[in-house]
């Protein structure tokens, strides 16, 4: 990524952050503290209130509730680079032979893309990406098993009894999950109630569960609680995540494996 990019996306994180704990911040201001023009500013603000993090107002932004807000599959592009950093990371865990899942989730379609082809897996997904990410390889010995049930057109997810039914069916070596949020005090959560169901089947059908999430996860709240941090053995983030929030998960008793956050990989949208 430029560095133009790596500055755009750190500028917007920051912006976010002012948001929430300003509760109000204008085009004007933002402009003059990052020594930018006030366009560049309301482009930065638009970009933001579609992905779901801010609200627009005149000549400003105000926060949003965080439970309110799910980006649909094909627009996740936020911190794009530090997802495939996290990704790498998780292929340290992922066995050279046995079985896995993997759930639906931009960060776990990446580390579905880096399985290398000569792994004896059998990999157990909800994701239609994934599978047919893994499917399409021409020369693999890796096994793709789909759980079925209805497809939520927002995460291209498969939920609902279908799923669940398949989940209560299979019991894997290592499960990849990601989450909308996940804090030390209010857990793991999302803002639908069906991939809540889903997820919170996930959590009890591996030898060990490992949690894939980008920064802006860490310390977020949203809806639907599915579990709490102790029912995940590792999490793998970005060092530059919530410091205080990663101790308070840490002093639960959680293994956290932070990503080095370089110039090159923390880009965002």
């Amino acid at each position: 990524m430029t560095d133009q990019k790596t500055f755009t996306d750190e500028r917007r994180y920051e912006i976010v952050q002012r948001v929430r704990e300003k509760r109000r911040v204008q085009v004007a201001d933002l402009a003059e503290t990052y020594a930018v023009s006030a366009e560049t500013i309301r482009k930065d603000l638009t970009t933001l209130q579609e992905a779901g993090f801010i609200r627009r107002t005149h000549g400003g932004a105000v926060p949003v509730e965080r439970s309110a807000t799910e980006l649909g599959v094909r627009k996740r592009t936020m911190f794009t680079a530090e997802k495939h950093v996290i990704a790498a990371r998780a292929l340290a865990h992922v066995p050279t032979s046995g079985s896995i899942f993997i759930e639906s989730g931009s960060t776990s379609l990446l580390l579905a893309e880096l399985l290398p082809d000569d792994a004896e897996l059998t990999v157990f997904t909800n994701s239609l990406p994934t599978a047919i990410s893994l499917a399409e390889r021409p020369k693999t010995n890796i096994t793709v098993v789909t759980l079925g049930g209805r497809v939520r057109p927002l995460t291209l997810g498969e939920v609902d009894n279908f799923a669940l039914r398949s989940l209560r069916e299979i019991h894997v070596d290592v499960a990849f999950l990601g989450t909308n949020g996940v804090s030390a005090l209010h857990g793991l959560t999302v803002p639908d109630n069906a991939e809540a169901e889903v997820k919170r089947a996930a959590l009890g059908i591996s030898h060990r569960t490992v949690l894939l999430t980008d920064r802006s996860k860490i310390g977020t709240v949203s809806l639907w609680r599915y579990g709490s941090v102790e029912d995940i053995d590792i999490i793998i983030t970005s060092e530059v995540a919530d410091a205080a929030e990663i101790e308070a998960i840490r002093a639960a008793g959680v293994s956290v494996e932070l990503t080095e956050n370089s110039p090159s990989n923390s880009d965002r949208t």
